[in-house]
């Protein structure tokens, strides 16, 4: 089995700890994506399984074999760069052909596979041209032939995308997905775009502050944050967050703030939770606009509309807070200029604990 294993891994550069106990099992054949900010210690995490720099403690495995130690190349992992890493001197075959040489391969066999990979990532009519004469997708492309080429047992990605223009990178995402389902290879993913995560990935780690804030597929991030901060990094726009005190009432627990109450589940956690500031969690996807007579609406004051074709974000205030509201456009463009107010379902909001910022047990939403 190829996967690949962190055991409390930790980096340092003397006294200044950057990476602090990293626990992580990564399946054959799996797509791991690491997000998270700048300076979250996702890099540094991905530069250690390829050796590129030395652990400080903890335990990395590859396939099974301990390789702390080991050297990189001596480690079976690809690695893709953010700077195409391109030799400028020589043809897109010699790139891709590169590590093959450099393992004293036959002529025949070094042949075929720059031949197949070629046809693999749409190359072929380039394989003469040198990397100044291509556009930055097709860098890229010659950048994960020249990975691909040597069938490792993990490819590891930082950040690839994040030279390429919006449009490219959206291809490229495509091409990155494709590519991972054909070659069924374990794959680890480094980006600071959650959307790359979102689209990308089997399970997403989320990062901060050099911890791994949460492990999970997309959907289970999405639908049920850990913490305000995985609530707050993933999705796009953002999650509302909204502060509030749970009180009583004859229907189960209650949200109070600025005069507003918006009912909550009747889950054991919140109905224990009677009298403690909390944090709403609101998605902008989840969240009805409603008319002035509609029952348990709350009102906001709306201040942009930006309308993205099929679909519209509201961007309104509520008790002074920003709020934004997703909606659809088809056959409501007239009323959305007079909304002031919206509804959600108690279900689909989340609590979070105003001190600690972890969300309360018990809160699970359905995929």
């Amino acid at each position: 089995m190829s996967g690949v294993s962190l055991q409390g891994i930790v980096k340092a550069y003397g006294a200044v700890q950057v990476v602090h106990g990293i626990d992580l099992e990564v399946q054959e054949k799996e797509f791991v994506v690491l997000v998270g900010p700048s300076g979250c210690g996702k890099s540094t995490t991905l530069r250690m399984i390829a050796g590129l720099e030395e652990i400080s403690d903890g335990d990395l495995s590859i396939d099974g074999r301990h390789v702390n130690r080991v050297a990189p190349k001596d480690r079976d992992v690809a690695m893709v760069f953010q700077n195409y890493a391109l030799y400028p001197h020589l043809n897109v075959a010699d790139n891709i052909a590169f590590g093959l040489r450099i393992r004293k391969e036959s002529k025949e066999k070094i042949a075929s596979s720059v031949d197949e990979v070629g046809k693999i990532l749409g190359l072929t009519p380039y394989l003469e041209r040198r990397p100044a004469d291509l556009s930055g997708g097709q860098r890229q492309r010659v950048a994960m032939g020249r990975a691909i080429v040597r069938r490792p047992k993990v490819f590891l990605f930082d950040e690839p995308l994040s030279n390429l223009d919006a449009k490219l990178r959206t291809q490229m995402r495509a091409e990155i997905k494709r590519l991972h389902k054909r070659l069924g290879a374990t794959s680890i993913y480094v980006t600071h775009d959650q959307v790359e995560a979102m689209t990308l990935a089997d399970r997403i780690v989320v990062m901060h502050d050099g911890r791994i804030e949460q492990i999970g597929t997309p959907m289970e991030l999405f639908l049920n944050p850990a913490n305000t901060f995985v609530a707050g990094f993933l999705g796009s726009p953002p999650m509302n967050m909204v502060k509030a005190r749970i009180v009583a009432s004859e229907t189960g627990p209650v949200a109070e703030f600025g005069g507003n109450r918006l009912q909550l589940a009747q889950i054991p956690s919140l109905q224990s939770a009677v009298g403690r500031e909390v944090i709403l969690g609101i998605r902008p996807e989840f969240v009805t606009v409603a008319e002035e007579t509609t029952p348990g609406r709350l009102p906001v004051e709306v201040d942009l509309i930006e309308t993205l074709g099929s679909e519209a974000l509201i961007h309104a205030t509520l008790m002074g807070e920003p709020f934004v509201i997703r909606t659809g456009t088809v056959g409501q463009m007239n009323v959305l200029d007079g909304i002031s107010g919206f509804t959600i379902e108690p279900h689909l909001v989340r609590v979070f604990d105003a001190e600690t910022g972890q969300a309360l047990a018990g809160q699970v939403l359905e995929q």
